[in-house]
Formats: structure tokens, C-alpha cells, sequence
């Protein structure tokens, strides 16, 4: 029996709405705003709220489906769909907001290990790295 309430990647129900976002998000290029992304739905013509933009992206942070990093100009957070299951860091250009994986994996043997260096439990970490890209910088 196909329950109207099928779990979709968000975590909630499955909505035209939620399926719109999650399109939307995996279709844009870089990292991009809750109201970035509201608006790109939008200009596409569909009808979702801002808050219900921001109750699915919290959703597929929780469920680990996108990488989010801060803004270093504005503070606010931004949203990638996740292209792989692991955990992963970007340098950030502050100029264009252009961003590029980065190999972190000394951090995260680090990070992983900070619990039996320091007697700390449920040890998280956010890394933010930032600079001029090739392009900005010329």
C-alpha cells in the first residue's frame, strides 16, 4: 500500500513543495542562501514559503545530505547538496563565494581523537577555510 507520507531524503513528507527544494538545491551550482534558494524556486514558479525552505534544509543537515558552511561576509549559513556520503570541508573564495573541496583528513583523524586526548564526549568540529581564487585574485 504507497502511504501518502513516504519518507522522502529530506526526512518529511513528501510534498511537490520539499521535492521542488531538494531539485533546486542539487541543481545549483555553489553554495546558496535559505532565501537564495527561496527565490530560485520561486523565480521557477512554484509557491513554498521561506520557512518551509528553512524546516527542509534543517532536515537534510540533520540527515546529513548537504555540507553547510557560514558566510564570512554576512554571517549567514549556506547550503550544498551533499555529492557523497562523507564529511566534507571547502575553501571558500570571500570574494565570489566560489568553493572547492579540500583533503582534511589530518583534521578529521584529529577531531576523531580529541575525545581520548581530552576526556570530552561527542566531540563535533566546524572548519571554515576561506581566500582569493584564482580568479579574484588577479
Amino acid at each position: 500500500m504507497n502511504e501518502p507520507h513516504d519518507k522522502t531524503p529530506l526526512g518529511a513528507r513528501r510534498t511537490r513543495q520539499r521535492l521542488d527544494i531538494l531539485q533546486h538545491l542539487s541543481t545549483a551550482p555553489d553554495f546558496i542562501s535559505a532565501q537564495g534558494l527561496h527565490a530560485r524556486i520561486s523565480r521557477a514558479g512554484t509557491l513554498v514559503g521561506l520557512s518551509t525552505v528553512y524546516r527542509a534544509l534543517r532536515d537534510l543537515e540533520r540527515m546529513e545530505q548537504v555540507d553547510v558552511i557560514r558566510s564570512e561576509a554576512s554571517g549567514e549559513r549556506l547550503y550544498r547538496k551533499r555529492s557523497t556520503t562523507e564529511h566534507r570541508h571547502y575553501v571558500i573564495c570571500r570574494r565570489c563565494g566560489r568553493s572547492e573541496a579540500v583533503d582534511t583528513d589530518i583534521v578529521e583523524h584529529w577531531a576523531a581523537h580529541l575525545d581520548q586526548l581530552t576526556g570530552f564526549s561527542n566531540v563535533t568540529h566546524t572548519l571554515e577555510l576561506s581566500g582569493d581564487c584564482m580568479d579574484c585574485h588577479l
